[in-house]
């Protein structure tokens, strides 16, 4: 297998565009990514596209070509990933195995959503389908009722506590504040997070992720042909993807996703690292509860302590281990479709010290998880500067 690097990052704005196709968003991205590396489109041989639904939020379908021919893209094999919120995820850790493996020397990873053209009560819908359709959807068991049940399943294991969740929105929008292309730029303080509108209890408005149009790209090409074409090329130091049972009544513990403990024990293992020494990490905070789990399936804290750790203020920008720079799902925003790809971009601009007032001084390892469903679908990352 060759190591991969990562050359270039595109990403648009994340936010609420009904106006904007998917395909616009999808090429914005990849075009930013193309022109950054110095690369044009014919040089690109593998096209992954990570979108969770875009035919249920638009409409259209045989949506991989129909991105990358806007890109300029053609002639290359293009494909659809869906894995749920962990679609691009999917796409990138594809993409790494067809050019660690001498398939492809240049794969272009999109991942894209527009989710905001449908109503809100649609959207729950077309989202809950991620979930088991027969046994936890025609029940109404949306994805803010079955994160409540994981956060009071964790509470009632583990000690955790509302503040403990609160404080997971707080650190999440105080980073996002300094992402000037974070959907919800919007200071929350432990008080607000707390009183905030019951959504699904224990889980009120702060403490549930955005519905958010946007996309994100990656190139990637063999580390000897990064060097080329940048100084800084991040080098993919593990990555693995992992499932478990789709329902959450189906799985053992409703505290922790085997998919995610299976995913970062490999990505580690092929990176030869452990958790403690990832500088920075960007997780899957879909809701607050599911940031605290991922901390801790992740091994970055023991179980129990990762809701007092961020409380404290250990996973903040100044902290000794900080999560979600980016502003995270919470505050960035969520196009289900352009998560993973985001994480991403996020970590790569971190390592090559690109991220402004938001930067983690000497961050040389850096993280992503990206999960899918309650659990049913994770990637994880290691990435190296």
């Amino acid at each position: 297998m060759r190591e991969v690097a990562v050359i270039a990052t595109g990403l648009t704005a994340f936010g609420a565009f009904p106006e904007t196709t998917i395909r616009e968003l999808g090429a914005a991205a990849g075009r930013e990514c193309l022109a950054a590396a110095g690369v044009e489109a014919d040089r690109v041989d593998g096209f992954y596209l990570g979108c969770f639904a875009g035919p249920s939020f638009t409409g259209q379908n045989h949506l991989a070509p129909w991105v990358a021919s806007a890109i300029g893209v053609h002639g290359a094999p293009a494909t659809r990933f869906e894995a749920a919120c962990a679609s691009s995820g999917a796409a990138f850790a594809h993409a790494w195995a067809a050019v660690a493996g001498g398939l492809q020397e240049m794969a272009l990873v999109v991942g894209a959503e527009q989710m905001t053209v449908q109503p809100t009560a649609r959207t729950a819908e077309i989202l809950a389908a991620a979930g088991d359709v027969a046994d936890e959807a025609a029940l109404g068991a949306t994805f803010p009722a079955l994160f409540a049940l994981i956060a009071r399943r964790h509470m009632h294991e583990w000690g955790t506590t509302r503040e403990h969740l609160a404080a997971v929105a707080v650190k999440n929008h105080a980073n996002g504040l300094l992402n000037p292309k974070a959907h919800l730029r919007k200071a929350v303080t432990l008080e607000k997070a707390l009183t905030g509108r019951m959504i699904c209890d224990p889980l009120t408005l702060y403490d549930c992720s955005l519905i958010s149009d946007g996309a994100a790209a990656l190139l990637l090409a063999p580390v000897d042909t990064a060097r080329g074409l940048t100084d800084k090329p991040v080098r993919v130091l593990g990555v693995a993807q992992a499932s478990d049972r789709l329902a959450l009544a189906d799985k053992a513990d409703a505290t922790s996703f085997p998919a995610v403990r299976a995913a970062a024990q490999k990505a580690f293992a092929m990176a030869g690292v452990g958790p403690d020494e990832i500088d920075v990490a960007e997780l899957h905070d879909c809701f607050t509860i599911a940031e605290l789990v991922a901390l801790e399936d992740l091994g970055l804290f023991p179980r129990g302590q990762a809701g007092p750790a961020t409380l404290e203020g250990r996973t903040a920008l100044a902290g000794d281990r900080p999560i979600n720079p980016s502003g995270g799902l919470k505050s960035k925003g969520h196009p289900v479709g352009a998560t993973g790809a985001a994480q991403v971009v996020e970590i790569v601009r971190q390592l090559r010290g690109e991220s402004g007032e938001r930067q983690i001084a000497g961050a040389r390892l850096g993280l992503t998880q990206n999960l899918g469903g309650s659990g049913a679908s994770c990637v994880v990352g290691v990435f190296g500067a």
